[in-house]
């Protein structure tokens, strides 16, 4: 019944609309609903257009992994972040020792000051994604203070879960990255909010939703990293991933991000790439790191160049 209700709920709804095409084009039908029905809004960071709620759905059944082929996207930077969110790290630092700049614009001087974050040092974001998955609310001081055995451990409370075969099934499975006792402590408040884990025939499904989607240059991340996360998750709970089902609250393209997109979206996808596991279940899920992921057959077109708005 449940698995009857994914195929009907999000298939048939989110999928519908491709009549067969490839999955992709749910992305490209949202950048086209969003330049040809949105609404120009003056923001906190510039002009977008804007459109309210989005949904959709990719199938990880047979290694698949929704890296969007009609640019190139920079999956190893990707990973590099989600490996540094799993390990409960909030030191920007860290991604610059591995040439992952995309942090730099929240960890400024300039910008945390912007946030009344003064006492916080530059590079210090804060008690952001890291901090909640594996220490939620744990009283934050800096990046480099020792949260061990403080707050909730979502992230390992889901994995204990999921190894259990008496608790796999549970509806509780939920991390959540939105915490309104320390936003405002955060450098950036999270835009992806919540995600839930859901086991159906061994299969692990994970759901997300997103406050705030930047469509031309957040939101092919952000399918990926959570893919990425349920493929590592599944793994390394002797588990198949089964699918990601993504949920836009805000969903706005920059202004100036209007005519690369249009560029984008006359692009025919290529086939999804494939993910390979190359390591043994591991210990921790902290253990996991870039040399364990191999990606094959990813195929894509170049480039398209973008600003990052911060």
């Amino acid at each position: 019944m449940i698995i009857k209700y994914i195929n009907t709920m999000l298939r048939n709804l989110i999928l519908s609309s491709l009549n067969g095409k490839h999955p992709e084009y749910q992305y490209i039908n949202l950048i086209n609903d969003i330049i040809e029905h949105g609404e120009m809004i003056k923001g906190r960071n510039g002009f977008t257009k804007t459109v309210i709620g989005s949904a959709m759905y990719f199938s990880l059944e047979n290694g698949s992994i929704p890296i969007l082929t009609t640019k190139k996207v920079a999956w190893k930077t990707c990973l590099k972040e989600l490996f540094w969110f799993i390990n409960g790290s909030t030191d920007n630092k860290e991604l610059q020792e591995v040439k992952v700049k995309i942090w730099n614009g929240n960890a400024s001087r300039e910008f945390l000051d912007s946030r009344g974050l003064h006492h916080l040092k530059e590079n210090d974001l804060g008690p952001i994604y890291g901090h909640q998955w594996r220490h939620f609310n744990a009283p934050y001081t800096d990046c480099s203070g020792d949260y061990t055995g403080k707050g909730v451990d979502q992230l390992q409370n889901i994995i204990n879960n999921l190894k259990d075969e008496n608790t796999r099934s549970s509806r509780r499975l939920v991390m959540s990255a939105w915490n309104p006792c320390q936003i405002d402590e955060m450098a950036l408040p999270p835009c992806h909010v919540l995600c839930q884990f859901n086991v159906v025939n061994e299969k692990l499904y994970c759901s997300l939703y997103q406050r705030s989607g930047d469509v031309g240059l957040g939101v092919p991340f952000n399918i990926a990293s959570y893919s990425f996360l349920t493929h590592i998750i599944a793994h390394h709970c002797g588990l198949q991933a089964g699918g990601f089902q993504y949920h836009l609250g805000n969903c706005h393209i920059y202004d100036d991000h209007i005519e690369p997109l249009k560029l984008q979206i006359k692009r025919e996808p290529y086939e999804f790439p494939k993910i390979n596991i190359t390591c043994g279940i591991k210990e921790n899920i902290d253990d996991y790191n870039l040399q364990d992921i191999s990606i094959n057959n990813y195929k894509f077109y170049k480039k398209i160049n973008m600003e990052m708005r911060k």
